[in-house]
């Protein structure tokens, strides 16, 4: 039987943090937004399982991080912007730390989805080789091999950038 209130409850704790790593994977709120639904909705299907074993939250940033994974898989879309929203500001006028952080998200899009998988949920979410490896269903070597070729690669974007303090702090992320 399905427990509607504890699944909701969970649901709207989880939400904020599911939302953040989507958005570290995939650099757009609105689609990081469409990522922890999806991932929500593959919670729902097995909620009475999961409540019984445990390890929803585990079992949802799974489900988050494979729906980033599957749509990455698909083709783009065929929609394109036309033009600049003019209603938001341009990037002369951010701080720098905000400007950091675009150059970061910018760096990390240009990575491979699973190396962008890896290098978020080891350094970001701070989960353990053994951690990532369980979620993205592959080996540890294969985490360790992904994350060492996307931190190298993302040293590199940064080395002779106005960002390149972000070169020295890759291991630190």
């Amino acid at each position: 039987m399905r427990d509607e209130a504890a699944f909701v409850e969970f649901a709207q704790s989880a939400r904020g943090r599911l939302r953040r790593t989507a958005y570290l994977l995939c650099g757009d709120w609105d689609q990081a937004s469409d990522f922890v639904q999806e991932g929500l909705v593959r919670v729902y299907v097995r909620w009475p399982r999961l409540v019984r074993h445990g390890g929803e939250l585990a079992y949802a940033r799974k489900a988050v991080v494979s729906a980033y994974l599957d749509h990455a898989r698909r083709r783009s879309s065929t929609e394109r912007p036309q033009e600049a929203d003019p209603t938001l500001a341009s990037d002369e006028d951010v701080a720098t730390a905000v400007a950091t952080r675009a150059a970061l998200m910018a760096a990390l899009a240009q990575l491979p989805p699973r190396q962008r998988a890896c290098v978020v949920l080891r350094y970001f979410e701070d989960l353990s080789v053994e951690a990532t490896a369980a979620l993205l269903g592959c080996t540890e070597g294969t985490v360790k091999s992904q994350t060492s070729r996307a931190l190298f690669s993302l040293r590199s974007m940064f080395e002779d950038s106005p960002f390149g303090e972000l070169a020295e702090g890759a291991a630190s992320w």
